[in-house]
């Protein structure tokens, strides 16, 4: 068994910290697939490859922290074997940038002759106008279908991006999913001129405009009917492999006044529907995250697509619970940002709302519909039934009186019927076996603490130390033969791992009140120094610490006031991978380099703890090789190392206080540090 040894300067007791750990199981490596897409940056600071010996230590000065507790604590190792390092505005849609004139008439493939009155509106990817039929008309013709008098024109150009080339993608979706329950028919479409056209049902009027035009009010039966068959909808959609990826009060529209269709719903502008199933292999698409990517619409969409992630059903089922709750109470807790970074302030908001504070004013199944939905995992099924059940009880027992047809939902609600003894043996099984909530829980600050499986080493921790001892600390690790390995600060005080297993050969760091000291990093990379660890404090404070021995051959690295992703993005097309990265106050510092021992990398970032998406990751053959976090985000970087290791086991910790015992827990199963922040966790 390693020794375990321990010193710490007397002070004030720390309360009992609160532990959250996770743990990776070993897995198959899996390569992923990155969808990238090149930006413009700010060009990269490089320098040359060259190495040479040496050795040199430069101190910084800085304002000194409160006066905590500092601890310290170190693994020691009769013999040690050396280990190899390893290696509300829609997004999405289009601005109409084109000055070709509508069509004054309009005929496509078959259709009849149509002269193009009204503009109804206009979508993510087009306009719509109303069409007139100017053939011959017989006593025969209909309010709806191919025969219509008035039809729904929606025009797109050809230039819009919708279009890529060629017809509309939204006509990809049509193919298969128009006349589905919830979904108007198409039924002839072509181009004209500059224009695709579809001709389509002419329907009535959206849910915005009824809750709009009835002094922004909706009663809670007509609600209720709108969940029920709002949901009976999007089972269908996704039924065909696909989800809507827009849903809002605008998008779902009442068929038209004054027929027998007049109180059904539909769901329409299918311009940023996507598919959740791969059609050729019936499986479930892979998920992934790209921070830089938004679409849908700012008010209604779900958490996950602000944070870019790969839309799945949980997010039309997200969408639809901020609608019906938005049509109860007429107003979301986070309407009213403004300005660049309103993305970022409205998902902050949603997910520091919890269910119960949403639906404050609601009846109880509106908050238990937002728990389900919230909590689903990327590619679990959704039990709509189930969902549908929840507002039996506020809905009318006649379906023929009630304010919305809910027909295209009584087969989902028979089947509520068959098997409600068996839902309600599954909720008292959940009962027994809690299921992991995905999204609950209250958004706070702790320690993130990620550890790897290492040969037995030594490595030392020290916490809570001040800026006038970080020398002291340093030299006498250097001494004993450690090297820094990861740095993190907490109320601007800073933590040190210290081991033996960086293959380092020299080590400077420098403290400075910038974030960070460009000259200096620049006069380091020119003696052949790279940026091995980073840290920053929330009074502006930088620890940079720059070693010899790394397997770097080029490095670059960006400040911003929010996560650089983009740049990141760019610099993953040149053959850079991240290797360090910081945060002080609401800045980012990110380091990246070249030969950096990985063949592919992603991240990861969220508002709260995005527990399942590392798991996701850590199954796909990722581990976490960075970690950084402000007050409102954690970001997290994980790759697939070059060369396979010989234990992949990874562990994650989240707690109140500096996990000093669990570090200690650790090193006797063999897991070590392998970076930690200070920053945005959820409790």
């Amino acid at each position: 068994m390693p020794e375990l040894s321990s010193r710490a300067r007397r002070g004030r007791a720390q309360a009992n910290p609160v532990v959250q750990a996770e743990r990776r199981p070993s897995t198959r490596r899996r390569r992923a697939v990155r969808n990238q897409q090149p930006v413009d940056e700010y060009p990269p600071v490089t320098r040359s490859a060259e190495r040479r010996e040496g050795i040199g230590l430069v101190e910084g000065s800085g304002e000194i922290g409160e006066d905590n507790c500092e601890g310290v604590g170190e693994r020691m190792t009769n013999g040690f074997v050396s280990v190899g390092r390893s290696a509300d505005n829609l997004a999405g849609g289009e601005e109409e940038g084109t000055t070709a004139p509508i069509p004054e008439k309009v005929q496509v493939s078959n259709s009849p002759l149509y002269k193009v009155e009204r503009k109804l509106g206009k979508g993510g990817f087009g306009q719509v106008y109303v069409g007139r039929r100017i053939s011959p008309t017989n006593a025969n013709d209909r309010t709806t279908g191919s025969s219509a008098v008035e039809v729904a024109l929606k025009f797109e150009h050809r230039s819009s991006k919708g279009c890529n080339y060629g017809p509309p993608y939204e006509w990809q979706v049509y193919n298969t999913l128009g006349g589905i329950h919830g979904v108007p028919r198409v039924h002839y479409k072509g181009r004209q001129g500059d224009y695709y056209v579809m001709v389509m049902d002419m329907l009535g009027p959206s849910l915005w405009d009824v809750w709009n035009n009835n002094s922004h009010t909706m009663s809670v039966e007509m609600v209720a009917c709108i969940a029920i068959e709002a949901v009976s909808i999007l089972e269908k959609m996704h039924s065909k492999g696909y989800v809507h990826g827009d849903v809002k009060p605008e998008n779902f529209l009442l068929g038209p006044p004054g027929t027998s269709e007049e109180k059904k719903l539909f769901l329409v502008d299918l311009g940023l529907a996507t598919k959740w199933k791969d059609s050729s292999t019936n499986s479930h698409v892979e998920y992934d995250q790209r921070p830089d990517v938004f679409r849908g619409t700012v008010r209604y969409a779900s958490a996950h697509a602000h944070l870019g992630r790969t839309a799945s059903r949980r997010d039309d089922l997200e969408s639809l619970a901020y609608t019906l709750v938005f049509l109860l109470r007429g107003r979301l807790p986070w309407q009213g940002y403004q300005g660049e970074n309103k993305g970022f302030l409205v998902c902050k908001k949603k997910m520091a709302t919890s269910p119960e504070s949403l639906c404050c004013f609601c009846p109880q199944p509106f908050k238990q519909f937002v728990e389900y939905v919230v909590n689903l995992k990327f590619d679990e099924e959704p039990n709509y039934a189930k969902y549908i059940s929840l507002f039996d009880g506020i809905v009318g027992p006649n379906p023929d009186i009630r304010p919305i047809n809910t027909d295209g939902a009584q087969k989902l609600i028979y089947q509520v019927g068959q098997k409600r003894g068996r839902l309600l043996m599954e909720e008292d099984d959940d009962d027994e076996q809690p299921k992991k909530k995905i999204r609950m829980g209250m958004p706070a600050t702790q320690w993130i603490s990620v550890y790897n499986a290492r040969r037995p080493m030594k490595q030392r921790y020290h916490y809570n130390v001040a800026d006038m001892r970080l020398a002291q600390h340093i030299e006498k690790g250097n001494e004993d033969g450690l090297f820094v390995s990861c740095i993190s600060s907490c109320s601007n005080l800073w933590a040190l791992i210290m081991d033996a297993g960086t293959g380092f050969t020299a080590q400077l760091y420098e403290l400075s009140a910038n974030f960070l000291h460009k000259e200096w990093i620049m006069e380091q990379w020119e003696k052949n120094y790279y940026i091995s660890a980073l840290a920053g404090a929330n009074n502006g404070n930088s620890l940079v610490v720059m070693s010899k021995g790394t397997p770097y051959a080029q490095q670059s690295y960006k400040v911003s006031d929010s996560f650089p992703f983009k740049w990141i993005n760019k610099k993953w097309r040149e053959g850079f991978y991240v290797t360090a990265m910081a945060t002080a106050g609401n800045r980012w510092a990110v380091v990246m380099s070249r030969n950096a021992g990985f063949s592919d990398q992603v991240v990861e970032l969220d508002f709260l703890y995005p527990s399942e998406s590392i798991h996701r990751r850590w199954d796909g053959g990722y581990r976490i090789t960075a970690t950084a976090s402000t007050w409102d985000q954690a970001a997290f970087i994980l790759s697939v190392p070059r060369r396979k290791l010989m234990d992949e086991t990874q562990e994650t910790l989240r707690t109140s206080a500096f996990p000093s015992q669990h570090v200690k827990e650790k090193w006797t199963k063999n897991l070590y540090i392998a970076s930690m922040c200070y920053g945005r966790t959820v409790s």
